[in-house]
């Protein structure tokens, strides 16, 4: 359980420096310049992404068990990764339709993997787990709307399409063979 909860603390760490710690930040970009800070920023995700699956794939093994999940809440599960998919796509695209009305689409859709991951996980590490990555992403959805900026007018449908294409390929992938083969559970078991 340790290597997960280290692998939280690093990665949602990094990922929380420009809110909790935004003169750290600043102060390195500073001192050693944008390329040295995205350096730094990438390795401590990786090395806390890859803490953070290890140490997960170890919890399962010395797992403590709340309750049984019923099997109808996996199918719906795998439909609510669709629009997490979509929206973890658009998030990475200029402006369409779906990034101007959701505002921040890599949020929501973190909010709703985490959920949707606490409805058929019901063991201490998958709480940990999605539970700290819903509070985080809560937590930060919270503080961008206190400093919300405007978004441009001009969107792109382009990106809504691509948005959509991608997303859908990018489940399908996950679904039917990138999650076992990453996490070493299938889908629907």
């Amino acid at each position: 359980m340790w290597l997960l909860i280290a692998g939280l603390l690093l990665f949602l760490g990094i990922h929380s420096v420009r809110v909790a710690a935004p003169e750290v930040r600043a102060s390195i970009i500073e001192k050693r310049g944008e390329g040295p800070w995205r350096g730094i920023y990438s390795v401590m995700s990786l090395a806390g992404i890859t803490l953070l699956v290890w140490g997960y794939g170890q919890a399962r093994f010395e797992n403590q068990f709340f309750y049984t999940t019923p099997q109808w809440l996996n199918h719906l599960q795998v439909l609510l990764m669709v629009p997490v998919m979509i929206l973890l796509v658009s998030s990475q695209l200029p402006i369409g339709h779906i990034k101007r009305v959701v505002k921040n689409p890599m949020m929501i859709a973190v909010k709703i993997w985490a959920v949707g991951h606490l409805l058929v996980n019901a063991d201490l590490a998958s709480f940990l787990l999605f539970g700290t990555f819903l509070a985080w992403a809560v937590l930060l959805t919270i503080d961008m709307k206190r400093r919300s900026e405007p978004l441009p007018q001009d969107v792109s449908v382009k990106s809504d399409v691509l948005s959509v294409v991608i997303g859908l390929v990018l489940w399908g992938a996950v679904a039917f063979w990138l999650h076992e083969l990453l996490i070493g559970v299938p889908v629907i078991a």
